[in-house]
């Protein structure tokens, strides 16, 4: 996969009516970075992930649920997730926030 080099992010964000658009960004054997656009009123139900990372929040407003606590998704914010940890997102405006997974 080829990585993108120094990449103004802001640039990247685009979003879809009523829908989720994903890009990576990075992906080595030891990372995952994605860039996440959430069209105001999307969510993504519950799920998990085998690896641990973290949430940076862009722009937008939200609410993320991490293992039961609701979380403001608001430009700056930073979410720490131990892996297998149960989350859920809802936007309430568009939002965009990159997703870094380690190995």
């Amino acid at each position: 996969m080829e990585n993108l080099n120094n990449p103004n992010l802001k640039e990247l964000i685009t979003y879809s009516t009523g829908g989720i658009l994903s890009k990576v960004i990075t992906k080595t054997s030891k990372q995952n970075i994605t860039l996440f656009s959430m069209a105001a009123g999307t969510s993504m139900s519950e799920h998990t992930s085998t690896k641990e990372g973290f949430v940076y929040v862009l722009e937008g407003k939200g609410i993320f649920n991490l293992e039961g606590k609701e979380i403001e998704m608001k430009p700056g914010a930073y979410i720490f997730m131990n892996s297998n940890a149960k989350h859920s997102l809802q936007s309430e405006a568009d939002t965009t926030f990159l997703l870094v997974l380690a190995n």
